[in-house]
């Protein structure tokens, strides 16, 4: 890290993402902004989310 660059802060937002549905669609997403892709199964979308959770 070069000397004039400030350390970054730790993140504060919690990862606990959750599942969202909008029609026929399954979507995950975390309150830190982070948001999976549309899926037509609700199964991928939680392995979305924890694989996110994880750092994957």
């Amino acid at each position: 890290m070069p000397e004039n660059e400030a350390p970054r802060p730790a993140p504060t937002t919690p990862h606990t993402p959750t599942t969202t549905e909008r029609g026929s669609f399954t979507y995950a997403h975390c309150p830190c902004g982070w948001r999976g892709p549309a899926r037509r199964s609700r199964d991928k979308a939680r392995t979305d989310a924890a694989e996110h959770t994880s750092g994957s």
